[in-house]
Formats: C-alpha cells, structure tokens, sequence
C-alpha cells in the first residue's frame, strides 16, 4: 500500500496523487498545472491503460484538466466524483478541450510557415467527450465499493459546488487504512454553498496549503461595498463592468445582486440591468439553478422552498451570442456586466474594457486574485493606460477590489479542520501551496498540533504500512537562467543600453514613495518609451 505524489507537490496547480492497494492503481485527481515550474516534473511512471480508477474532488481545472489525456492514452476506466462535479465537467472538460484545439490550430498555422513540427494538442473535443461517458456521479457521505477491499466516500468540503474532501479506506494483507484528501477546502459563510465539513477518522491526510501562511482577516459585508460601488457608478452614468471567473464567483455575485435589489438597496436606478456575458458562466448559472439540492446550504434550500432562485432576479441577462455580447456597450443604460476571464487574459471582458476603461464614469471592480504579469494585475496595479485589440486605452475608470472574497479556507481554518479529526492521523502529508508556504503549514501543523507533517516533493513515494520513504522525489529546483546573454556575442552599445536600463530600475526605487500624479506620469513616459521600442 503506497501513496506517490506527481502534482502540486510544492506548487499550487496541477494536483495528481497515487494509491496503489491491492493491485489496484488509483488516482486522485489530474489536473492542469498553471504557471511556470519551481521543480521539474515527474512523468506517471505508468501508462494511462493501467489506472484502475479515477477519483476527483472537482471540477477546477487546476483538478480535473488532464483527464481527458488519460482517456486520450487509453484510461477505460471509471472516474467516481459528485454529481454536481460531473456536471460542471461536463462545461469545463469541452470548453478545455475547445481551448486546446484552437491553440493547436493556431501553432500549426505557424509551424506551417516556418517549417516546424506540427502540435498536437493535450486532448481533443472527442477525448473530452470519451472521458465524460466514463464519470460515476455520487453523493456526499455514501460510500461506494470500488473493488474488494477498497471503499471510497466523499464530504462537502465547502469551495466550489459539489466540491469534496475524498476518504479511501484500504484493507490489504488484513491491515486496514484510512486515506483522507482534502481537497480544496473552502472559505466559511458564502453564498450558496455549505462550510466544509470534517471527516471523522483519517491513519493519512493529504491537506492543500494554498493560504497556509495567511489569514482572511475580518469578514466585510459584502453587500455594503457593492452597494456603495454601484451607487456612485450609477450615478455618474457609467458602468459596473466585473472581470470573474465564470464558475463559482459568478454566481456568488449573482446572489449579491438578487439581494440587493431585493432590499431595494440602491436609489433612481433601481431597475439596473445584470449582464453575464461568458457563455461557460451562463452554462455553469443554469447548472447552479438546476435540481441540486443536495450541494446546496440551509439559505439557499430555504429560499428554493419559498420559490425564489437564489441568483436569478429581475433585469438578469445571460449573454450567449456574440451578437448579444457587442449589444451591451450600444445601450448607455447604467449597468453590471460580469464577464470572464476573471484575469482579463482573454476572452468578452476585454472587450467590455475597452469600452469602459477610458470612461471616468464607468467602475472596473475586480473580485478575484489577479496573478502578476496579468492585465488584471497591470490595471490594478495602477497603469495609466493598456494596450487592447492593438488600440491604446486610457485608464480613466475607478478601478475598485472587493475586499476579502475568497474561495480557500485560510491559515487558521485548515489547522482547526484538521484538529477536528477524532482519530488523530499518523501522517498529514502538505501539498496545493507555494513552494515555501507548504514547508511552513507543514511545520505548523507539527508545532500546533503535535501531528507527523511532510511536503513531498514531485515523484515522492511512501509506504502506507510501514511509513518509509520509498523515493524522496525531484528537490532540484529549475535554474532560472536570464536570458542567454553569455552565449551571445555583446556588443558594447548593448552593454550600454543594459547601464542605462541598470540606472531607470535606480530612479524607479527613489520614487517608491512618491505622488500618485507624479508616479503615474513617469509610468505613462516609460510605458510611450517601451511601445516605440517594442514595435
């Protein structure tokens, strides 16, 4: 009985974990990994026609978005998760899928002209379709029989719908087991869905560690802080327009919004119209609306007896078209158009931005992390101006964050849901965090909770009887190399423009604290200088 690590192992995304038992291979999880490697990865030292099964503990695709490969390499077998998790894959394998076609026509048009090999893409529409057949929909705390000797249930784990922490337990050679995966364990009190919920007994947990180090801090009213943004957005004239990521934050914003019209909370635009404008948000706002009863809180079920659609309310729009999207920004009509990417990295929200962004009416209210490097981070950020459809943007909008939103269970919250196990484990293994931060919840569960804690590193294998270390896994971090300037020749009018980018970087730092005004017209003067240059 081994478990091996070969995903978000000392990295956020990409989560895939092992149990071999009783001649069984079973994966937990296969996701896509996002963002650049720390460590290099480990291939599965297996083909995919060897897996057993498949569990999943949902639908994210830093989860789920590698199981169409599986099917792809030949994986024939079951994948057992919620059945509100099968039907938001049902949305997000294909709309995968379509990405990953589209990036391999567009490769292969290059390729093409340059004479370069052709890609092939991770998986295909029809893989995607192939590995929906092979999902067994389940539900919260009742078991299922995998095989002989090996049982697995599910437990709310409170961070998207149908989210679930996974408990196996494993009977082999007459000792008996017990694996608990958390998942990703969600925040307290939101929208529409339940707290997590604590497993009882656990011999082995693998717990993420995405906020490992941090804390939520106090709860604000979510509610004020929208009220107060659209109110003086309306007023102005101008438009609400929300960069969100199409499945969860939408809708909890949507359950705002029915709130707040409810209450009748804002005034001499009471009627303000709701646009979703992402065809994956709209599909995933049918599904939260559908018959799911069973992933939903005590409100939301309240409200649902009462007759009333927790996130549906007069004024309400789902976008599908294109035609429908480009018909938003023709009606001056003050309005809230929430649309995806959350990150402005693509998709309809940039086209909103470019209507809006250079309007001092308009609001941009993010709602989500904007990872740096990101237009979403870049606007935050306070540039003066961006760069969209090869058009230059003035950023004229108030650009607000709505504090405190957040889908993971914080520092605080993962050491109280694993202080709640009346079996105390043998082994908490620490994986879904950043390199250092999963070192550090790993020794704070050991400090503050007298717990064995571990991060394993990508490829490491231990023995779940015994407790050894079979492999200690990839330590070697990736070098990050600068560009190759040592292997190319360096003129001295190079080494020239190096000094003089040296000396910017020193002016840069000196006004650190300097005024916003004074701040954002050296941005603008720098941001001119690199367009002429990057042409």
């Amino acid at each position: 009985m081994k478990i091996a690590f070969y995903g978000a192992a000392h990295e956020v995304t990409g989560s895939c974990t092992i149990i071999y038992a009783n001649g069984k291979t079973i994966l937990v999880d296969c996701g896509l990994e996002q963002g650049p490697d720390i460590y290099e990865n480990c291939t599965l030292p297996f083909a995919p026609s060897q897996i057993d099964y498949v569990l999943l503990t949902h639908a994210h695709i830093d989860h789920s978005g590698k199981i169409p490969s599986l099917t792809a390499g030949g994986f024939r077998g079951k994948i057992y998760t919620t059945e509100a998790t099968v039907k938001l894959c049902n949305i997000m394998l294909l709309d995968s899928a379509h990405i990953q076609e589209s990036e391999a026509k567009w490769r292969n048009r290059r390729a093409k002209r340059s004479g370069a090999e052709p890609y092939v893409p991770l998986y295909t529409t029809e893989d995607a379709e192939r590995a929906l057949k092979q999902f067994v929909p389940c539900q919260y705390e009742t078991p299922v029989d995998l095989c002989k000797g090996i049982r697995v249930s599910f437990t709310d784990a409170g961070h998207l719908l149908g989210s679930a922490s996974i408990r196996l337990s494993i009977t082999e050679g007459g000792h008996t087991e017990t694996i608990v995966f958390s998942g990703d364990l969600g925040n307290y009190d939101r929208p529409l869905i339940n707290d997590p919920k604590n497993p009882k007994d656990a011999d082995y947990v693998v717990i993420e560690s995405t906020y490992g180090n941090r804390l939520h801090g106090e709860r604000p009213d979510y509610v004020s802080q929208l009220t107060r943004i659209l109110q003086e957005t309306f007023d102005r004239g101008g438009n609400v327009v929300i960069p969100s990521f199409a499945i969860g934050r939408t809708q909890e914003l949507l359950y705002l919004f029915r709130i707040i019209k409810e209450q009748k909370l804002i005034h001499g635009h009471e009627n303000f119209p709701v646009y979703v404008d992402s065809p994956l948000a709209v599909e995933a706002t049918e599904i939260y609306s559908s018959n799911l009863t069973a992933f939903f809180d005590q409100e939301t079920l309240d409200l649902l007896a009462q007759g009333i659609n927790p996130i549906k309310f007069p004024g309400l729009t789902l976008s599908i078209s294109s035609d429908d999207s480009m018909l938003i920004n023709l009606d001056k009509t003050p309005k809230v158009i929430l649309s995806a990417s959350g990150m402005c990295e693509a998709g309809r929200i940039r086209h909103h931005l470019k209507h809006n962004l250079w309007r001092r009416e308009s609001t941009i209210l993010f709602v989500g992390y904007q990872a740096a490097g990101t237009l979403g981070s870049i606007i935050v950020n306070g540039a003066p101006e961006v760069k969209l459809f090869n058009e230059t943007i003035q950023v004229n909008a108030q650009i607000e964050q709505l504090d405190g939103i957040s889908g993971h269970a914080d520092r605080d919250m993962l050491l109280n849901w694993l202080n709640a196990f009346e079996k105390k484990p043998k082994m908490v293994f620490v994986n879904h965090g950043h390199d250092t931060v999963c070192d550090e919840f790993a020794q704070m569960v050991t400090g503050q909770l007298g717990l064995n804690a571990t991060a394993p590193y990508n490829g490491a294998e231990y023995d779940l009887l015994s407790g050894a270390t079979l492999i200690q896994g990839n330590t070697k971090r990736i070098e990050k190399k600068p560009v190759e300037c040592a292997k190319q020749k360096v003129t001295p009018a190079f080494r020239d423009l190096l000094a003089a980018g040296r000396w910017l970087m020193a002016i840069i730092e000196k006004y650190r604290d300097g005024a916003n005004t004074d701040l954002k017209k050296f941005a603008k003067q720098i941001i001119t200088l690199c367009e002429k240059w990057d042409k």
